[in-house]
């Protein structure tokens, strides 16, 4: 599970391209000459999704093996390229705490850009790091992997227990027949 690619942007209607308002992206899964390419296509595929998602909806976009997810939020949209493994309940989690951070940061200043954005915003980069364990987005998630472990742990306990039930049992079976030969022995020998 691994997150590619986040971008904030300020949707702009169906007939002009959004603008970027923030980008974060991690290209080391590619080769050194294939960064600034794989960049552009993000920034190509995300206008596009960006620019087809209307206000107040969430959509995922399958292409190969990776999803991009987005998110619009009244017009300033959100969007994380993640791989196919990744959990889109997390994923939109995910793209929902990034608005928030970026409406608690900015306002509305937003509302005013004409033209992308080359400042970087440090959250964007820090989230990017963070939530590439899907459990940090979402608490369900993490929640019910909590539940699973303990689980396993229980199983093993329970295991452990009829392991030596068994034991004690075969235990008692020697005990027993170990007290007959005994009262035999003794019979014997009286």
């Amino acid at each position: 599970m691994k997150i590619t690619a986040l971008l904030v942007m300020k949707w702009q209607g169906d007939s002009n391209d959004p603008v970027i308002l923030a980008i974060a992206s991690d290209l080391t899964q590619f080769g050194y000459f294939q960064r600034s390419s794989a960049k552009e296509f993000i920034v190509f595929l995300g206008r596009t999704v960006a620019k087809r998602t209307p206000p107040a909806q969430r959509q995922s976009v399958q292409h190969q093996e990776y999803k991009v997810h987005s998110y619009n939020r009244n017009g300033v949209c959100a969007l994380g390229f993640m791989d196919d493994n990744y959990p889109v309940r997390s994923a939109f989690s995910l793209l929902n705490k990034v608005l928030d951070e970026y409406q608690k940061n900015f306002g509305d200043s937003w509302r005013n850009a004409l033209a992308d954005s080359t400042q970087p915003w440090p959250y964007l980069n820090v989230a990017l790091v963070k939530f590439q364990d899907p459990t940090e987005a979402d608490k369900l998630l993490k929640i019910q992997r909590d539940l699973d472990e303990t689980k396993i742990i229980l199983h093993k306990t329970i295991d452990s227990v009829l392991t030596r039930g068994e034991k004690l049992d075969s235990l008692v079976e020697k005990s027993s027949d170990l007290s007959i030969a005994s009262q035999a022995c003794k019979l014997t020998y009286s």
